[in-house]
């Protein structure tokens, strides 16, 4: 196979040439195995992704494509989720957390790009960690993700507020300051036990300035980074790659100037290229996987995965000598939402008997074949900072969701509103999930629910982002691993006063001043006992005030080919590709 360039044209159907690298892997189970360097890795989404640009990343799909092309001062480790130095070599913080001073690496380059003198990328330095950040806390629309530094970061709201009037405050965010070219001081608010891991956000990713001058909005598909791979397009009429993504499929390619090596002295990524796919059919992307065509694939609807191999419990047991599976449960909830200032969820008895009228075991055991848990106990799933099994969810109880129903005027759902469900099809269940509940509310209330299904999720994010749907499907997948970015989707302080303006994260527009209070208290404690008995109590109003619709917690199945190496599961599905690689062992 032809070594693969940003300018070279390939084959990536044949079987690609590796080349021994310095040293050995040991994975967790301490088998070693020889490095190798080279071949492309294929994988398939099956939502196809939204926008690249740090800023506007609210889902996913582009989260996980976006952090093989930028990189942010701090990352989590793939296998552990704990925080881990990025483009940060070393930092300091006070005690009571409320300062954080990073020093850099000081040899870290973007991406070779035309944004730049001669297209060749240049040294990052600390103006750009700070240029990144004060965009992070600007009114622009393609920003949608200030919240995680307004009210937060020192002096971020006055001046998120000053380019809100068109007239920005003159230096940025006072809080974020450039103390030399690879040293940058972040000032908070309040303490924050967990801003390293809001750190880790992708509107945390750092780009140049360079590119967003010449690129603006066009950003979400010209991508300019400090990762290990960068993202290319075949132009027929050059006959070459170049910058940029497309909608069919995404071709990244190792960046050649990476900053990052290996403990063995190894230039990283070990990969030449990631292809993504965007095939939304399962049965297809297993075929392909079968067929050698996919290197992974995730979320396997059991039926579809019994169909894919001969001896499923085998291949659950780890015996198979075809695939290795791989078993996590998620930092995950599937949930359906309600508006809460609409006029029909607006009473909270409307809201607690649709909750009561749902059969969240059986949902799990009959419609998702035993895939997932119940979420029987509130918003946040159960995981190692946060234990969940003090709230109290919601059981089913039929008799107790006809009494609301009738005390809200509406005895055996009569004279109950026509509402629409409004789900994505670019999902694994999302309809026939629907359809099961959409059974239940029929059975167990007399509601009759219409379905309304849009070809693409983001579609749908869209239209409740600005409030144009009642009921709806969502999920929350962590961004980073604390209860509080589970909780922000319910905090008022971040919803418009305009009902017409777009609300993010909080698309229910949920209003509760307890609830504020008690997030306010969690998130500005630096004590872990405070944290957890505050958390919990936010969760446990969620449920008193039915704020939404909790349906299951997420577990996550993969299937890797027996060559892929040094790809752990997590809880999140963050991926780290930069150190992946395919082996000629077996």
């Amino acid at each position: 196979m032809i070594f693969v360039t940003s300018c070279s044209v390939e084959d990536e159907n044949n079987e690609p040439d590796l080349e021994e690298a310095k040293g050995y892997y040991i994975s967790p189970g301490g088998l070693k195995y020889k490095l190798y360097s080279g071949g492309v890795f294929k994988i398939n989404e099956i939502n196809n992704y939204k926008s690249l640009f740090p800023h506007t990343i609210v889902d996913a799909v582009s989260s996980r494509i976006g952090a093989q092309i930028y990189q942010g001062l701090f990352k989590l480790d793939q296998r552990t989720l704990e925080v881990k130095n990025c483009l940060a070599s070393s930092y300091e913080e006070n005690e009571d957390g409320t300062v954080i001073t990073v020093k850099l690496n000081d040899n870290v380059f973007f991406h070779d790009n035309p944004c730049f003198e001669g297209s060749k990328g240049r040294k990052m330095t600390a103006h750009d960690v700070k240029y990144s950040f004060d965009m992070l806390c600007e009114k622009r629309g393609d920003n949608n993700l200030f919240s995680l530094f307004v009210d937060r970061v020192k002096g971020a709201r006055a001046y998120y507020e000053s380019t809100e009037k068109n007239d920005p405050l003159a230096g940025g965010v006072p809080g974020v300051t450039v103390l030399d070219d690879i040293t940058v001081r972040i000032e908070l608010e309040n303490p924050c036990s967990f801003f390293k891991k809001v750190l880790t956000h992708n509107a945390c990713w750092i780009f140049p300035k360079e590119a967003y001058d010449k690129y603006g909005e066009d950003m979400r598909t010209k991508c300019v980074g400090t990762g290990p791979f960068v993202s290319t397009v075949f132009d027929k009429g050059k006959n070459k790659w170049v910058e940029g993504v497309q909608e069919s499929n995404i071709r990244l390619v190792k960046n050649k100037n990476y900053w990052e090596k290996d403990e063995n002295g190894n230039q990283l990524p070990y990969l030449d290229v990631v292809k993504v796919t965007f095939s939304k059919d399962k049965k297809t992307e297993l075929a392909n996987f079968r067929k050698g065509n996919l290197d992974m694939v995730w979320v396997l609807p059991v039926e579809d995965m019994q169909d894919a191999v001969a001896n499923f419990e085998e291949v659950e047991k780890g015996n198979s000598t075809e695939f290795e599976y791989q078993q996590k449960n998620g930092l995950t909830i599937q949930y359906y939402s309600f508006l809460t200032t609409s006029p029909v969820f607006s009473d909270v008895r409307v809201r607690k008997a649709f909750n009561y009228a749902i059969d969240r075991e059986a949902l799990v055991k009959y419609t998702l074949q035993g895939e997932g848990d119940p979420a029987l106990h509130g918003l946040i799933p159960k995981f190692k900072e946060y234990d969940n099994s003090v709230i109290e969810g919601f059981s089913f109880d039929k008799d107790k969701a006809k009494k609301l129903l009738k005390e809200a005027g509406y005895p055996n759902g009569n004279g109950f509103p026509s509402i629409k469900l409004h789900v994505n099809q670019d999902g694994t269940n999302n309809i026939v999930i629907a359809e099961s509940i959409q059974h239940m509310l029929k059975e167990n209330l007399g509601i009759d629910l219409k379905i309304e299904a849009y070809a693409s999720n983001n579609v749908l994010i869209e239209r409740f982002q600005y409030g144009k749907t009642d009921f709806f499907r969502t999920a929350w997948v962590a961004d980073y691993p604390d209860p509080e970015n589970f909780l922000k989707l319910f905090y008022s302080k971040t919803m418009p006063a305009d009902p017409s303006e777009r609300s993010f994260p909080n698309t229910a527009r949920f209003s509760n001043e307890d609830f504020d209070r008690s997030f306010e208290i969690a998130t500005s404690s630096m004590d872990s006992l405070t944290r957890l008995v505050n958390y919990q109590k936010c969760d446990s109003i969620l449920v008193a005030e039915a704020a939404f619709m909790p349906l299951y917690y997420e577990q996550y199945i993969r299937m890797l080919q027996k060559n892929i190496r040094a790809f752990p599961i997590n809880g999140m599905e963050y991926r780290d590709l930069s150190r992946v690689f395919i082996s000629k062992d077996e």
